[in-house]
């Protein structure tokens, strides 16, 4: 999940404008997670539709 879609239970803002520490650490945190860890499912979704399809693509022609 995206830290823009979540509310902080401290402050009730959402998390992505830092308005608090609990906040600004758990952005912080969820920034550092990895190289995947901002995408959508959707998203994810649509990168490994399009390797599948590129490996298939990829079988026909060899």
């Amino acid at each position: 999940m995206t830290y823009d879609r979540l509310v902080c239970a401290n402050c009730a803002s959402p998390v992505s404008e830092g308005r608090c520490p609990v906040c600004r650490a758990s952005r912080e945190r969820m920034q550092h997670e990895g190289p995947f860890a901002g995408l959508t499912p959707a998203t994810l979704i649509a990168l490994m539709l399009a390797l599948i399809t590129v490996a298939l693509l990829a079988h026909q022609v060899a």
